[in-house]
């Protein structure tokens, strides 16, 4: 049985575009895999301890590894989540490191997707940090998809800390990753490679 989760970023929800586009792509494609998209706490305190309890209630395949595409914040937990069980990864316009980044939106935030008011303190910069994997220890489970143009973060960090995985720089772009749908075919033979 093939399991894919997808994690989204902050501020983001299930619902958001890539998301959606990765929904219609397996059904139409794949539809024999078991997509997850579940809402992530948007104070990042919770997140870890939600992500456990997720994938040990949910996700069968988790003890023979993940198979997760992750978005911004979504691909820095998706590389915490890999790291922990093993598996593969496709990061895109990945967080590197949140915890600096958002030092900056510290105080009060409501997610537009969910309409839900929440603040972020500092205890959360704190919990990020302990999640944080500097390096990873096999880098070819890792597909890094960047934008030059990224508005959010800065590929460089993305670019230096995954340089041995698969990279996939493109010039320009935004943060949302444009063209994202084109990927999905490629997206899908990462994660599942023919046998």
């Amino acid at each position: 049985m093939q399991e894919i989760l997808y994690l989204h970023g902050f501020l983001s929800s299930p619902q958001s575009h890539k998301a959606t586009q990765v929904k219609d792509y397996f059904a139409k494609y794949h539809p024999d895999v078991t997509l997850y998209f579940p809402t992530l706490p948007n104070v990042p305190s919770k997140v870890s301890e939600y992500l456990l309890q997720y994938v040990k209630r949910n996700v069968k395949s988790a003890p023979q590894g993940l198979k997760v595409i992750g978005s911004s914040m979504g691909g820095f937990l998706a590389t915490w989540l890999v790291e922990k069980f093993g598996g593969k990864a496709v990061l895109i316009n990945p967080a590197v490191k949140p915890f600096e980044l958002l030092q900056d939106y510290l105080g009060e935030h409501l997610n537009p997707y969910s309409q839900e008011k929440f603040t972020l303190t500092q205890e959360d910069i704190t919990f990020l940090r302990q999640l944080d994997t500097p390096t990873v220890s096999e880098p070819d489970r890792y597909r890094v998809m960047l934008q030059t143009g990224d508005e959010t973060l800065d590929y460089k960090q993305a670019e230096a800390k995954y340089r041995h995985s698969l990279l996939v720089v493109e010039e320009g772009g935004d943060h949302s990753f444009q063209g994202f749908e084109n990927h999905l075919d490629e997206i899908a033979g990462f994660l599942m490679p023919p046998a």
